[in-house]
């Protein structure tokens, strides 16, 4: 028990029913700047910043006359003080016995200067990436006049979020409670820009080929590309600019009458560039064509399903998207013939930061299923996954067609 004491890396001090220090462990020593002997016979207000030694004071008296184990704070930031005067964030729990009739409270004291050091560097760096979003959706105004300008703009921020993803990734290993939510965010982030980045940049190469006036049909074709992709990249802005606007409700649908077949069809199309070597997609579509939903994020949950589906297929092989919309209910789904997930692994899929166990050396955040079933609840949908190892995976999906009044 004294070795405990001793060599434990929190800091320890023992008072008596007075208040009084009468122990004090190396760690206390080491963090107060104190000697065992400066602080024993001293009351515990010695260690208390000056002004709130009063308030101290009555706190104690209180726990005293109602002590139970606790930690101190609830909410409130606490701070103490070193024998040279220096204040520092504390985290202060405690705990009491009695002996021969007479109370004694111990009290565990960690610094966490450090950890608040954290918080301030994630605060700072959620303002840089909100200034980013609205400097971003400032210059989408300008995107027609400034095409090539925008897009290195774009590959630019997306540079700087991969950056941004990595310095919390290695802050998430010292504090990973502290920063979950920037990181989620971020992997985020960087797992919906791809596709549409790629559209803009794959489109504005193109359009420096067509030169003639005949050629002003094609030129008009990419030009509405990159506005789409470009909108679209602003609506994952809006929609997802923290994880806590989805977790809070704030992501809602807005539904509006579409073709099912040409959005499918266009998105598959956009998809292609980014298929490995020999892979298609074969798209099939039975029923109505003229649907009504959310066209935005059915786009997104399509988008998330076919580049998981080419990730996880090798060169060669095709991936079979299938829609069927009647009475009222659309059914897509999404078949590749891939690498399988094991049946231990399929009923965790869905869940934030998941993976299976033999995705492990294929790039991935764990959060495009995540978001997709937040996404097809959303739009008042479900979701179902088929899949065996080594022979692919089927993932379908069903939501409502049919406008409520």
């Amino acid at each position: 028990m004294i070795s405990l004491f001793e060599n434990a890396t929190e800091g320890i001090i023992l008072t008596d029913s007075t208040g009084n220090i009468i122990l004090v462990n190396p760690a206390a020593e080491k963090t107060f700047g104190y000697a065992a002997a400066g602080l024993i016979g001293k009351p515990v207000e010695v260690l208390i910043p000056q002004k709130v030694k009063q308030m101290h004071v009555s706190l104690r008296s209180n726990f005293y006359h109602n002590p139970q184990n606790r930690t101190m704070g609830h909410g409130r930031d606490l701070y103490a003080m070193k024998k040279d005067g220096t204040e520092f964030p504390v985290e202060v729990s405690l705990s009491h016995y009695s002996r021969d009739n007479q109370l004694f409270v111990i009290a565990f004291i960690i610094d966490i200067t450090f950890r608040k050091q954290i918080e301030a560097n994630m605060v700072q760096q959620q303002k840089e990436l909100e200034k980013m979003t609205r400097d971003m959706r400032k210059l989408n105004t300008e995107l027609e006049a400034k095409v090539e300008e925008r897009t290195t703009i774009l590959n630019e921020a997306l540079m700087k979020l991969e950056q941004s993803q990595q310095e919390l990734s290695e802050a998430l290993d010292k504090e990973r409670e502290l920063n979950e939510i920037k990181s989620r965010f971020v992997s985020m982030a960087s797992h919906e820009f791809r596709t549409p980045l790629s559209t803009v940049l794959s489109s504005a190469s193109l359009l420096g080929k067509y030169t003639i006036t005949e050629d002003q049909e094609k030129r008009n074709k990419h030009i509405n590309r990159i506005k789409e992709s470009v909108k679209h990249l602003n609506d994952i802005l809006e929609d997802f600019l923290s994880l806590g606007k989805l977790d809070e409700g704030k992501v809602i649908a807005h539904p509006g009458e579409f073709d099912l077949g040409e959005l499918i069809y266009d998105t598959t199309e956009e998809m292609k560039g980014l298929l490995k070597k020999g892979q298609n997609i074969i798209y099939r579509h039975e029923g109505e064509a003229p649907i009504w939903s959310d066209k935005n994020l059915l786009k997104n949950i399509l988008i998330n399903l076919l580049s998981n589906a080419g990730k996880f297929s090798e060169e060669g092989e095709a991936i079979e998207v299938t829609s069927i919309a009647q009475t009222g209910i659309v059914r897509i789904s999404i078949a590749d013939k891939g690498i399988g997930i094991p049946t231990e692994d399929q009923e965790h899929l869905f869940s934030s930061f998941f993976r299976g166990k033999n995705a492990v050396n294929i790039q991935g955040t764990g959060l495009g299923l995540h978001i997709v079933k937040r996404y097809i609840d959303l739009l008042g949908g479900d979701v179902h996954l088929q899949s065996e190892l080594n022979k692919g995976t089927i993932i379908s999906f069903s939501i409502p067609i049919t406008k409520t009044i």
